[in-house]
């Protein structure tokens, strides 16, 4: 999750400084150009705007312009809503109390614990956090959008590696076997890097030795690991996950009684249909 920070105090200058310098600064500049004397307000409207960039510049190359956090569950960001409703509703000094739920939430967000694995809603991309605290990716020749898309929703601001290249990692051109010691424990993790097949006998014997099997197809009911079988099944449901291995809790993106007219859901089958 990424959150801008200071575009709010940047608004405080941008907004007053567009509305009251330089559009009434255009309009006489146009108004002055039907008589040939429009250049001199032409010149301050260009450094106005000048100024503007220079505010938006100097916002943007500031380190604190945004913070990268994970996720923030709903019940966080509720906490801050009331907060904030309760300074903006009450003229009294009782509005001050509000800053008291804002601050909770704050701070919960900034000791939220990162994801250790995340998976888009395709199955197809996978990041897992290395024991360095890195990022490693599973698709190496993946997009910048989709780079951009994992790492935000990992609260993580680097470079993603490959996971392939991890020294816990063992892969080949099928699968990838990933071991992640997270809580005084070793958890395994396969994954599948392509559509083709595997010979029954080596994905049975490698899912039963997984923790989470991760997969963009169906997979079939014998692969059975210890904790989750993340297939397109289960992704059709739930739409990406975030894993945290030490609490054990898992994000979907897709909630109970979503309704959203995007979001694609698989009608049952009725009796006589196949």
């Amino acid at each position: 999750h990424k959150a801008g920070l200071l575009g709010a105090v940047a608004n405080l200058v941008a907004i007053p400084l567009t509305t009251f310098v330089i559009m009434p600064l255009e309009a006489l500049a146009l108004g002055f150009d039907l008589v040939g004397l429009g250049a001199p307000f032409w010149w301050l409207t260009a450094k106005a705007i000048a100024l503007l960039l220079a505010v938006a510049h100097g916002v943007a190359a500031s380190p604190m312009a945004v913070m990268l956090a994970p996720a923030v569950p709903g019940g966080l960001f509720a906490v801050i809503l009331v907060g904030g409703l309760w300074c903006l509703l009450w003229r009294s000094r009782w509005r001050w109390l509000g800053l008291g739920p804002v601050a909770i939430g704050l701070i919960g967000i900034a000791s939220l614990a990162p994801p250790d694995i995340v998976v888009t809603g395709d199955g197809r991309h996978v990041a897992v956090r290395t024991p360095a605290g890195t990022m490693a990716l599973l698709r190496e020749g993946a997009g910048d959008y989709v780079r951009d898309v994992l790492s935000e929703s990992a609260g993580y601001d680097g470079t993603l590696e490959a996971i392939a290249k991890m020294p816990q990692a063992r892969c080949s051109t099928d699968l990838c076997a990933v071991t992640l010691p997270r809580g005084g424990r070793d958890w395994h993790l396969l994954v599948t890097r392509n559509a083709m097949l595997v010979d029954r006998p080596i994905l049975e014997r490698d899912c039963a030795a997984a923790d989470i099997v991760i997969s963009d197809r169906g997979l079939p009911w014998w692969c059975r690991p210890r904790w989750m079988k993340i297939d397109r099944r289960l992704l059709s449901r739930t739409g990406g996950l975030s894993i945290g291995l030490e609490s054990g809790k898992v994000h979907t993106v897709h909630r109970p009684g979503d309704a959203h007219p995007w979001i694609v859901r698989r009608r049952p089958r009725t009796a006589g249909q196949l």
